[in-house]
């Protein structure tokens, strides 16, 4: 789940991201926003099972999805998706200014 916050001390807007995975070792998030390098955006895992982080973004359209112990998924929630290169889908994340 993608939520939008306003801050003013960085550029960007603050967007946090979560992944309810109470089982999983890691949770990371790929996209266009990282160069869909999972490994620069790994999430934090909480008491309740959720993964959370929390991310700095222009204004724009981003393409994303998440990688389960290496294995990708898509937003638990109901987000815009698109299809990808690999036969699959791609959530997508807009930032507005």
């Amino acid at each position: 789940m993608a939520t939008k916050v306003r801050s003013k001390s960085q550029p960007g807007k603050k967007v946090s991201l979560e992944f309810y995975a109470p089982h999983a070792d890691r949770v990371e998030v790929a996209g266009s926003f990282n160069n869909w390098n999972g490994s620069a955006s790994a999430l934090r895992k909480g008491r309740d099972g959720k993964w959370k982080a929390d991310l700095r973004l222009l204004p724009g359209r981003y393409e994303y999805r998440f990688l389960i112990d290496g294995n990708w998924q898509n937003d638990q929630n109901p987000v815009e998706c698109v299809p990808n290169a690999f036969g699959s889908w791609n959530c997508v994340l807009t930032v507005r200014e």
